[in-house]
């Protein structure tokens, strides 16, 4: 991806953030990046689609940044204002050498459409069969994955983990512990805060560089996750579920609007499958995230 320096004398002079600029009024979206890559960058803009939405506030001014992923141009990028260009990789980027609205951003370009989570209702007794469950979805590309194992003593969930680490160092995949602040800490790894975890914490619990997601499931628990600085959010149930069948689910209309509110990733949690992807991505999710369906059949 290409980066690019906020210039001296600027707000935010310094840091780094992906090209763009205003859009015109009554301008389109896709005519005003097409004209920002131009003026900036000197190259045709060819293919691009959505990739977030991140309303923002810099003290008084309120910002919308609307997010694409270009695919395709014509021309070689550079400076044509004066600006650092840096080409990099999403996974070898500094989250802190970013404005902070532009964090939300590169986690959108870093997270997997799928975020796999391992049965509550999983035995220490079936430790073997999880563990070779959660290397075949590594192996077959599965990026993202939460050990939720409540039944499990803490000890053997993150023994688990550790188990797990090389593998998932290897494909570039990431683990994240359910609720385990201190295990994650000791591990370097991720992970996932429950819906009442939020409300007790003050701030982001572990560095940038281990990451944070969050189970919401109204627009105030994303509002506080965003305070906590979390890299992305479930946000469930959007369709009835079995295990919760006496919880009202969201509907997708209900969870456009609150992802697209949220200013990070959301994924679409409860009664997904990963054959609802597309529909997913339509209504502004990040990716679908489950149990059943999800695994690597035996």
């Amino acid at each position: 991806m290409l980066l690019a320096e906020r210039p001296a004398g600027k707000h935010l002079a310094g840091l780094w953030e992906f090209p763009g600029g205003k859009r015109e009024p009554g301008e389109a979206p896709l005519d005003a990046l097409a004209r920002e890559l131009d003026e900036e960058l000197g190259i045709a803009l060819v293919e691009a689609a959505p990739l977030i939405r991140v309303p923002w506030r810099y003290h008084e001014r309120a910002l919308l940044l609307d997010a694409w992923r270009v695919t395709g141009w014509q021309g070689e990028p550079r400076s044509l204002e004066g600006q650092g260009l840096q080409w990099c990789l999403p996974m070898q980027v500094d989250l802190a050498t970013l404005a902070p609205a532009d964090r939300a951003i590169l986690q959108a370009l870093r997270l997997p459409p799928h975020y796999l989570i391992t049965s509550a209702e999983a035995s220490p007794a079936e430790r073997e069969q999880w563990f070779e469950r959660i290397v075949r979805a590594i192996e077959a590309g599965e990026q993202l994955v939460q050990l939720r194992l409540p039944l499990w003593p803490r000890a053997a969930v993150r023994e688990l983990a550790a188990a797990l680490l090389p593998l998932a160092h290897e494909h570039g995949a990431q683990l994240l512990l359910n609720a385990d602040i201190e295990g994650a800490q000791a591990l370097g790894i991720g992970v996932h805060l429950t819906g009442a975890q939020l409300a007790t914490l003050a701030a982001r619990p572990l560095p940038l560089q281990q990451v944070i997601g969050a189970s919401c499931h109204d627009a105030a628990q994303l509002a506080q996750a965003l305070h906590l600085e979390a890299d992305f959010a479930t946000l469930s149930p959007v369709a009835a579920t079995a295990s919760h069948p006496q919880v009202q689910p969201l509907g997708w209309a209900r969870f456009r609007a609150m992802a697209e509110a949220a200013a990070m990733p959301v994924y679409a949690l409860g009664g997904m499958t990963p054959a609802q992807l597309a529909q997913a991505h339509a209504m502004g999710a990040q990716g679908v995230a489950g149990i059943r369906g999800f695994w690597p059949a035996s």
